[in-house]
């Protein structure tokens, strides 16, 4: 198996927190995808294939005969949130942050562009996959829905993500779900305005507006097993901000998580019954949409035995640890076609959680991410 040398990953670890400097959010990673072309052109793959599904770029690596295909996915966007830590190589972009690690995982995929370029498969190929649009749900359906996806679909589909409150460097991984569903619902209520000294002439959303947001939430399972669901109320606003005007319209965000895709359906179609009936009492015209779609990621048995033998080859311990987690990932769609599997790599147990504003990927896990990525595929392309 090709490693990384400490040359290596001085030049990744400076190229990581030269991405973190710049980030882009989801449907905006134009600049961030011309640089990984740029980089992952240096490492003379057979085919890079740009704009995909969106901003995305894949690279391919034929190996000396046939063989299946491996593809290795990491993402490209960074998140909407104010960066409070301190690094030399904090964001320089306003109000946008890469605070959940995908700066990291690009430079680990471009450290196994950078193994392959040494030591091509024995068979297959590789396809290494940075997809767009990873935090919205969008990107993996965007990505699968482009007229050139066809030719890079893998027969098998591994993917990493960091994970704070593990310790550094260790993982956790099992066969089966391993992230929920989620999908965010968006209602508007509708009814007729008046004028504040006359509440009575209006057809108010209000009273239907606070008997939905604790009715939502008591959909709720949150136990932890097969029949968890869970609705959060994230957002609610009532008309106008004027004391003179009673309220026509109101508008409730809530976000939907299970376990699996189909009881998911079936919360939805729930959470829809709700919403309508309270609509309909109250005279209320009602308009819904649903953003943030996820599908539940589930590693299937043979992607993730590809994964635990690298592990073991590496020396990284690992475990089932809390699995599955409630947290949602873009990677489920893949499983549609090939055998894959997720593995979650500690940060180190008391490194900042993803999405908080003074978070910063460990570059320690450069090398462990690299490696784990390389190992697997040499078991499966030259073994």
């Amino acid at each position: 198996m090709t490693r990384l040398t400490d040359s290596d990953i001085a030049e990744l670890t400076a190229w990581r927190r030269a991405l973190h400097r710049a980030p882009e959010v989801s449907g905006e990673e134009a600049a961030t995808a011309a640089e990984v072309a740029r980089v992952l052109a240096s490492t003379a793959p057979d085919r890079v294939v740009t704009d995909l599904g969106g901003h995305g770029v894949a690279a391919v690596y034929d190996g000396a005969g046939p063989g299946p295909t491996v593809m290795i996915r990491c993402e490209l966007d960074a998140l909407p949130i104010a960066e409070t830590g301190t690094p030399p190589h904090r964001s320089r972009v306003p109000g946008k942050g890469h605070l959940c690690g995908h700066d990291g995982h690009m430079a680990i995929v471009a450290g196994v562009a950078r193994g392959l370029s040494r030591n091509r498969p024995a068979r297959g190929r590789v396809v290494l996959l940075f997809q767009p649009a990873e935090e919205t749900g969008a990107g993996a359906a965007l990505v699968l829905a482009d007229p050139r996806w066809p030719g890079l679909a893998p027969d098998i589909a591994l993917s990493l993500h960091n994970m704070p409150g593990v310790p550094l460097g260790a993982a956790l991984l099992r066969p089966g779900v391993v992230n929920c569903a989620s999908q965010g619902l968006r209602a508007v209520l509708t009814g007729r305005t008046s004028h504040a000294s006359e509440p009575q002439k209006a057809t108010s959303p209000m009273p239907a507006l606070a008997r939905l947001m604790p009715a939502l939430a008591a959909l709720s399972d949150p136990a932890e097993g097969p029949e968890f669901r869970l609705v959060t109320v994230t957002h609610a606003r009532l008309g106008a901000p004027a004391f003179g005007i009673a309220p026509g319209e109101a508008e409730l965000w809530a976000t939907l998580r299970t376990r699996t895709d189909d009881r998911m359906d079936r919360l939805a179609a729930e959470a829809l019954a709700l919403i309508g009936a309270a609509a309909r009492a109250d005279g209320l015209t009602l308009h819904t949409e649903w953003h943030d779609v996820f599908r539940h990621c589930e590693n299937s048995p043979a992607a993730t035995a590809i994964l635990a033998g690298a592990l073991d080859a590496t020396g990284i311990s690992h475990a089932p640890g809390d699995l599955p987690m409630r947290a949602s990932e873009d990677f489920g769609r893949f499983r549609d076609g090939a055998e894959a599997a997720m593995v979650f790599v500690g940060a180190g147990t008391h490194h900042p959680p993803l999405h908080a504003p003074d978070y910063d990927f460990p570059d320690a896990l450069i090398p462990v991410g690299a490696g784990i990525f390389l190992s697997a595929i040499d078991r499966v392309l030259n073994a």
